[in-house]
C-alpha cells in the first residue's frame, strides 16, 4: 500500500508597483497670467513647465495642489487678494503630466460657487481628477479613486479655512474644512475601496519652515486612522518630510509642506519647492494584501521670473547659470539638509 502524501501548494506572491509624486501650491498670480497671455487673449502656461515635465511624466500618478480656482470669470473684488485663474492653467497641468488635484484651499471660494462650478466643469470634461470641493453633495460622496499598475489610490483633501469669506448656507459640499471627525470616518471609507488613502490637508503657518503642534497632532492622528500618505501645503515653504509608523509597523509619508510649486511670491524660500515622489509596492497572498511605502525622493525645484515675465520651473540641481540663480548649489545643499531631517534616506535625484 503507497501512503498518500499531502502536498501543500504555496500561493504565488503577485506583486505590483506605482510610483506616486506631489507637489505643492500652483498659485496663479496676476504677474503669471500677463507672462502667458497671447496676442489673442488666450493663454499658454505650458512653457513654465517645459523642463519639470519629464519628472512628472515619469510616475505613475501625479498630484498637486492647485490653489487657485480656474474659474474664468471677471471678479472685480477688491481688499484681499482674489485669484481667479483661466482655464489653460488646467490645460498645462494637463500636458506637463498631472492626474489628480486638490482643489480645497483658502482660496477656493474666491470667485464664489460660480468660480467652483466652472472650475469643476473644466476638469470633469477633460478627466482630471478633482477632489476637496464639489458640486453636490452626491458628488462630495463619492470617493475619488485612481487606479494604476493594479494598484488604486484614494484621494482626499481639506482646508482649514476659506480666508473669512462666508460658505453658502446649506452648501457646504463646495469646500471640505478640515474636520477630526468627518476626515476619520472618510479615511476609514476610503480604506474600503483602494489600497492606498492619500490625504491632502491645508494647513500650518505661512512661511514657518517647520510644522507647528496642530499640523502634528492631526497628521498624527490621520495616520492612526488609515491614511497612507500626507501631502501639506499653505504655508508657501518647504518644511521636512516625516515618516509616522505605528505599532504594527505600518508607515504613513507626511511631507508637512511642500511649498509653492509655482506662483509669483518673492524670497528664495518660496520660490524653491520639489517635486516628492514615493515607490508603492501591493503584495497580494492569496486573499492577504500588503502595502509597502518606500524609496522616498525629491527633487527640489526653482521658480525662475525676470522682471514679473518669462517665469519657468527649473529643477535646482541643473542651474548652473547664475542669471538664473546666483549660488545654486549652495540653495541646493540647504533645501536638502532642511527637508531631510526627518528623514535622512531620502534621495534627491529621480534616477
Amino acid at each position: 500500500m503507497v501512503e498518500e502524501v499531502e502536498i501543500i501548494v504555496e500561493p504565488v506572491p503577485e506583486i505590483f508597483q506605482a510610483t506616486i509624486v506631489g507637489v505643492g501650491d500652483i498659485l496663479i498670480h496676476d504677474s503669471l497670467h500677463k507672462d502667458a497671455k497671447n496676442a489673442d487673449g488666450t493663454y499658454d502656461f505650458t512653457p513654465m513647465f517645459e523642463l519639470v515635465k519629464p519628472y512628472i511624466q515619469q510616475a505613475d500618478v501625479a498630484f498637486a495642489n492647485q490653489e487657485t480656482m480656474l474659474g474664468g470669470i471677471e471678479l472685480g473684488l477688491s481688499g484681499y487678494p482674489m485669484f481667479n485663474s483661466p482655464i489653460e492653467v488646467g490645460d498645462a497641468l494637463i500636458d506637463a503630466g498631472f492626474h489628480v488635484v486638490s482643489i480645497a484651499n483658502n482660496h477656493t471660494l474666491d470667485a464664489g460657487e460660480k468660480g467652483i462650478l466652472n472650475a469643476i466643469e473644466y476638469y470633469d470634461a477633460n478627466h482630471l481628477l478633482y477632489t476637496g470641493a464639489y458640486k453636490s453633495e452626491e458628488d462630495r460622496a463619492q470617493i475619488r479613486v485612481l487606479e494604476k499598475n493594479g494598484i488604486s489610490f484614494a484621494f482626499l483633501a481639506y482646508s482649514y479655512g476659506t480666508n473669512g469669506i462666508p460658505v453658502p448656507s446649506g452648501k457646504d459640499y463646495l469646500i471640505n474644512l478640515i474636520d477630526v471627525d468627518r476626515i476619520n470616518d472618510e479615511i476609514i471609507r476610503a480604506k474600503k475601496v483602494s489600497d492606498v488613502v492619500v490625504l491632502s490637508l491645508h494647513f500650518g503657518n505661512e512661511y514657518e519652515p517647520l510644522p507647528n503642534e496642530l499640523q502634528k497632532m492631526l497628521v498624527t492622528e490621520f495616520a492612526s486612522t488609515g491614511a497612507d500618505i500626507i501631502f501639506g501645503h499653505h504655508p508657501h515653504v518647504l518644511q521636512p518630510l516625516e515618516w509616522i509608523e505605528q505599532e504594527n509597523g505600518r508607515r504613513t509619508y507626511v511631507a508637512y509642506s511642500l511649498g509653492n510649486f509655482l506662483s509669483g511670491q518673492e524670497g528664495i524660500e518660496r520660490e524653491i519647492g520639489g517635486i516628492a515622489q514615493l515607490e508603492v509596492i501591493k503584495t497580494v497572498i492569496g486573499e492577504d494584501v500588503a502595502i509597502e511605502l518606500r524609496d522616498p525622493r525629491f527633487l527640489p525645484v526653482f521658480t525662475y521670473k525676470n522682471n514679473w515675465r518669462k517665469y519657468k520651473l527649473y529643477p535646482l540641481h541643473q542651474i548652473d547659470d547664475v542669471s538664473i540663480l546666483p549660488d545654486a548649489q549652495g540653495h541646493l545643499e540647504k533645501t536638502k539638509k532642511h527637508i531631510s531631517q526627518w528623514m535622512p534616506e531620502l534621495k534627491f535625484d529621480f534616477e
